[in-house]
């Protein structure tokens, strides 16, 4: 019996410079998503694996820590970036995890050229930040209902006492 074994997640991690030589050897749609993925949940995995449905590659832009913090608070995130890309990374539907430091994914989006972007029902296709750049290219916005119960201040929140 062939045993297909998984790629490790550390080589799933990719710089800037990596990504974009990944990329440049792809073949078969690229669909890109991004978040925090401070605590993974089943809600994020509804996200993961509908992006993946959306083509032949799923890359995450991950949020670095400073970046996190900054949007997030002093409290956040709980893992560090490294933490959270490589638990993504041991994902079977991910492809490949990016970290950027930036706000938002705008440069890495651009830096890649995904075919999809796949953002969250918390999302509408003019929200997402990339989008214009992904359809002037001919590509696709592509919106995942949110899994209902399921968000990582929920988590928090319980595991703090301040609710549940």
């Amino acid at each position: 019996m062939d045993v297909l074994t998984p790629r490790p997640p550390a080589d799933k991690i990719l710089t800037w410079d990596d990504a974009a030589a990944w990329r440049r050897a792809l073949r078969g749609p690229l669909v890109f998503t991004n978040g925090v993925f401070d605590l993974l949940h089943p809600g994020h995995v509804d996200v993961l694996t509908g992006a993946r449905a959306q083509g032949a590659h799923l890359v995450v832009g991950l949020n670095s820590d400073d970046s996190v913090r900054r949007l997030k608070g002093p409290g956040r995130p709980v893992r560090s970036e490294a933490e959270r890309a490589y638990v993504l990374a041991a994902l079977e539907c991910v492809d490949a995890v990016v970290v950027f430091a930036e706000d938002t994914p705008r440069d890495l989006v651009r830096h890649l050229a995904p075919d999809v972007i796949v953002k969250g029902g918390d999302y509408s296709p003019e929200t997402v930040v990339g989008a214009s750049d992904v359809m002037a290219r001919g590509g696709r916005v592509v919106i995942i209902p949110l899994t209902p119960g399921h968000s990582t201040t929920g988590i928090i929140e319980k595991l703090r006492g301040s609710s549940g």
